[in-house]
């Protein structure tokens, strides 16, 4: 009985048990196909992540091998590019060894990109794709023109075909893909000089298109090469092609000169970079994140070192009002240490006008507002339009339409306006400039290639002025260029604009009745830009155009509401989504106009007063020579530096004379008008030598160390020592000097006139030598001219005190010209360089005057008045003013491109040295007689002689602060004249008086 029931329940606790296990069993299964399918839903994803991981660094390789094959692509055709315009200009070369004798007629010119200090681009230089766009006139016939065909610079048709055929001999080899095979992976990977530490796409911004690209970024270098597989760059007009500079490009960090933020289309999304070849190139990227890191990546530089800003990458990313009110420009143009040009420029700078992009063209006003006078009298207020309203409002007429216009223009969607047109637009830059490439190959390429009918294009300024008084469409204010390069004005490319209802042929731009020629109309036009009255008015117009007129109540109340897609923020880009409304938008922004970035919006201060800034502006000094310094060993002096700038440590006067002698005279700045103008001491110093503005070197005057002031006896006794024999460099411690025996010139250093360095470049004498300063450091440019008709530049380290090589700059053991200029037949005898304008001037023995770049490239030969002249003195100014001095007595005016202004014969003289003051409206002559005469530059017309010295004048110098004009004479004299230059335009004073050198010395 009890072994049943305990099998019974022995049987229920082994169901149990079964059910238990079973169920843990189950459970277990459960558990584990659960983890099973865990797993191999890991592994699933972790299979789908590696494929997609694998899948993007495929994607990402193949973009990196992309982008790779396109750098090294561009690479190679920057290589070939280089190659081909460096065996076209040597081929050119061989065609043309006598190139100075062409006439400037037979070629086609262009304006170059280079800028000066004031911003100003006034160089024209030869144009080898220029031709007379006679399709502009009517339809060419012949639609399959080969856009690749290389137009020849020259429009004779026989030298045309002769310089094709030998061009195409030349390269008929140069298959594009074996060419790009040839180049060395070596000079690729030098090409990037280190790995890409950034690239992003961008626009190349050019005159009037936008070229897609990459940009690329190494640890010392800046890359572009356009994108040539995008599709649009297939649709651009392959005649712009030409004038487009960097489609394949690229800049060291050491060549950067300044960043600045700009806008594109009214978005604040791109860059304009500086560089030192004086251009600029200008960048648009997606958005401004991706400005901050491509400035972040770039160098240091700011916006230059030219506004008084620090240069700081912040600077480069600032806002236009934060540039204003961090500068120190305005304080400048306010105490007139600035023009008013100057002052445009800046502003027009800071609030995003650029070249680069001619939707920005800078802005400059309407000045003048009679233009049908025989005279015009700047003098006159009645001369000058109103500059506190907008050149809409200046006709009543019209401003009442306007003012009706707005009342009736409001709705919901535009807000109301006073004009429907801008001051500034593409096609209103491109009417002015309508006669010069490349602006009019961008016009026509805007306009069907097709000239615009004869009344809407630019052909009379009295015209122009007109149409901006009554039609109501017109509204437009100037460009620089009509302040500073009258060849805007000429039609020097000979095109064919056709005829006006009177069946009259186009040509030159119809000048007002008081200018006879484009070059007075320029110069009248910049005196009116500077005068009193504009002076004391512009800050009204920079209202208008940049402060708080140019929008909102005070717009309203000044006539001065344009439509309002031309104003930045008046769209939101980002809450446009569809492509096709945000690209209708845009190219209404390029149609419309747009206006600059509002830098005040409080008004902007007056300019002080002339008086106000200069109390002794109009001061004539009570006698006109302050003294006579005469030196013992009354030797010619031949060489007279006046390094005065108040920013070098030692200012003086540095003499030379014909036995080699130099000396020091300090320069006595703060001296007064009612300073004595001589003293007769003994040769020992006393206080009262230092009331005049020169005492003499103390080493002369003690008679000790006099050693110490010759710069040795190995000059060659055949060549006749001159003015340009010598150059001083701009901190007085080094002397240039040329005319050895050996071929060479040396720097000698002014403390001991120990020999530093002794250099040689020339296969001949050297005969002459000038400078140009680059930087305020001192560096400059030096340039030597020989009997070996060739002229070397060199770069002078102020730093080190020394000439460096050009590629190797810790180099100065003998170191290479950075250039070797050719192109004469006999002895260099006069020389000029400029680092501003880019350009070397040099004249040759019964030759021609030359005009160089500072690259070595010839740009002309000046005209000369006889085949037999010889050049002797040349004497440009900042302005692009060159006057020659050819033969003993005859001056020529040129201008910067060569065209000759003004003759002037002055008979019974030889003029020995000539020399124009700062602002170049003046020149100073002296000559044989001892006459130091000062000539207004435009006309070469004498306005002031000075009394006759008893001897020859052989050189001339003139103060930094333009109070003084220094003469050396033959006789061992130094003597310094007051001066004036504004207040020359008084009676000429009766040149018969003389000076003695027993009076007013210092012996």
């Amino acid at each position: 009985k009890h072994a049943g029931l305990a099998f019974i329940e022995l049987v229920n606790e082994g169901r149990l048990l079964a059910h238990t296990s079973k169920d843990h069993v189950v459970k277990v299964a459960n558990e584990a196909d659960f983890i099973l399918n865990r797993m191999r839903a890991e592994d699933i994803r972790k299979a789908s992540e590696f494929e997609q991981l694998c899948v993007q660094t495929s994607s990402e390789r193949k973009e990196e091998e992309k982008l790779c094959d396109h750098f090294i692509k561009s690479s190679r055709q920057r290589y070939l590019t280089n190659a081909i315009r460096l065996k076209e200009k040597f081929l050119s070369l061989m065609i043309n060894d006598k190139i100075k004798y062409l006439n400037s007629s037979n070629l086609f010119w262009k304006l170059d990109l280079w800028e000066d200090d004031l911003r100003r681009r006034r160089r024209l230089i030869s144009n080898p794709y220029g031709i007379l766009h006679d399709e502009a006139k009517a339809k060419s016939s012949i639609n399959d023109i080969d856009d690749d065909i290389i137009v020849t610079l020259y429009k004779d048709e026989n030298l045309l075909k002769q310089i094709k055929q030998k061009l195409q001999n030349f390269l008929s080899n140069n298959n594009d893909d074996d060419n790009l095979s040839q180049v060395d992976e070596k000079d690729i990977d030098q090409e990037f000089s280190g790995p890409i530490r950034y690239s992003t796409e961008c626009l190349l911004i050019c005159g009037i298109t936008a070229i897609n690209g990459i940009l690329a970024i190494t640890h010392d270098a800046m890359i572009f090469d356009t994108n040539e597989d995008d599709e649009n760059f297939h649709k651009l007009d392959r005649k712009i092609f030409p004038y487009i500079d960097n489609l394949h490009s690229k800049w060291h960090f050491n060549e950067i000169r300044a960043i600045f933020s700009r806008r594109y289309l009214l978005q604040d999304r791109a860059l304009e970079i500086f560089v030192s070849n004086r251009t600029s190139v200008m960048f648009a990227f997606v958005d401004r994140t991706i400005v901050k890191k491509v400035v972040n990546y770039l160098p240091r530089v700011g916006v230059g070192g030219r506004y008084g800003l620090p240069q700081q990458r912040r600077t480069s990313l600032a806002s236009p009002k934060q540039l204003f009110r961090s500068a120190n420009m305005t304080q400048r143009w306010q105490r007139r240490e600035i023009s008013n040009f100057e002052y445009l420029m800046y502003l027009n700078t800071i609030s995003g006008r650029s070249y680069q992009d001619l939707n920005q063209y800078p802005i400059f006003p309407w000045i003048i507002a009679d233009y049908e006078s025989e005279k015009l009298d700047l003098n006159k207020p009645a001369t000058y339009r109103d500059l506190s309203k907008p050149i809409g409002a200046l006709n009543p007429t019209r401003k009442s339409f306007f003012v009706e216009r707005y009342n009736y223009s409001e709705s919901d969607i535009i807000p109301a306006f006073h004009y429907n047109t801008h001051y500034s637009t593409a096609d209103y830059t491109l009417y002015w400039l309508i006669r010069l490439e490349p602006f009019t190959t961008y016009y026509l390429s805007l306009h069907e290639n097709k000239f615009d009918h004869i009344n809407r294009t630019f052909h009379s300024i009295p015209l122009s002025w007109q149409n901006c008084q009554r039609d109501s469409s017109d509204v437009k204010e100037l460009i620089p260029e009509l302040f500073s390069l009258p060849e805007i004005l000429n039609n020097c490319n000979n095109y064919n604009f056709g005829q006006n209802d009177d069946e009259f042929n186009i040509d030159d731009v119809i000048l007002p009745k008081w200018a006879q020629t484009p070059e007075d109309f320029i110069r009248i036009n910049r005196a009116a830009l500077e005068s009193e009255f504009v002076s004391s008015h512009l800050h009204q117009w920079i209202d208008l155009i940049f402060g708080y007129k140019q929008r909102g109540p005070e717009a309203i109340r000044a006539i001065n509401v344009f439509y309002y897609l031309t104003y930045e923020g008046a769209i939101n880009f980002d809450s446009i989504t569809n492509p096709i409304d945000r690209a209708n938008i845009e190219t209404q922004i390029k149609h419309f106009g747009q206006a600059p970035s509002q830098i005040l919006t409080e008004p902007h201060p007056p300019r002080n007063s002339a008086i106000a800034s200069n109390p002794t502006i109009h001061h004539v000094a009570p006698e006109e020579v302050s003294m006579i310094m005469k030196f013992s060993s009354n030797a010619p002096i031949i060489h007279v530096a006046a390094n005065t700038n108040p920013t070098i440590p030692i200012q003086a006067v540095i003499t030379i004379s014909n036995k080699h002698d130099f000396s020091i005279n300090k320069y006595n700045p703060n001296i007064g008008p009612s300073a004595p103008t001589y003293s007769e001491v003994p040769q020992t110093l006393t206080g009262q030598q230092t009331q005049l503005p020169l005492s003499m070197d103390s080493l002369l005057v003690l008679n000790t160390g006099l050693h110490r002031r010759h710069l040795g006896d190995n000059f060659d006794e055949c060549i006749q020592q001159r003015h340009q024999s010598f150059v001083v460099t701009a901190d007085n411690r080094f002397i240039i000097s040329t005319g050895y025996w050996d071929k060479s010139f040396r720097v000698q250093n002014t403390d001991m006139a120990r020999t530093t360095q002794v250099l040689y470049g020339h296969f001949d004498i050297v005969t002459c030598t000038c400078r140009s300063d680059i930087t305020i450091a001192g560096n400059c440019f030096i340039a030597t001219g020989s009997r070996d008709s060739t002229v070397c530049i060199w770069i002078w380290n102020g730093t080190k005190g020394a000439i460096v090589d050009k590629e190797y700059p810790n180099q100065e053991i003998n170191p290479s010209p950075a250039a070797i200029l050719t192109g004469h037949d006999t002895e260099i005898i006069s020389l000029w360089i400029s680092a501003e304008l880019g350009i070397v001037l040099s004249g040759s023995e019964h030759g021609f005057v030359l005009q160089h770049t500072l690259q070595g490239d010839i740009l002309r030969a000046f005209e000369n008045p006889s085949d037999t002249a010889t050049p002797r003195l040349l004497s440009p100014s900042n302005d692009g003013d060159i006057i020659v001095c050819y033969d003993r007595s005859k001056l020529c005016l040129y201008t910067l491109n060569g065209k000759l202004m003004r003759q002037a014969i002055f008979e019974e003289e030889t003029i020995q040295s000539l020399i124009l003051n700062a602002d170049g409206q003046y020149v100073v002559i002296g000559g044989d007689r001892g006459f130091v005469q000062i000539l207004r530059t435009h006309d070469l017309q004498p306005v002031y002689a000075y009394p006759q010295c008893d001897a020859s004048i052989r050189s001339l110098a003139i103060t930094h602060d333009q109070k003084y004009i220094i003469a050396g004479l033959s006789t061992g004299c130094l003597i310094v004249f007051n001066v004036n230059f504004n207040v020359l335009n008084q009676p000429r004073r009766d040149p018969t008086i003389t000076i003695a050198n027993s009076t007013k010395s210092i012996q």
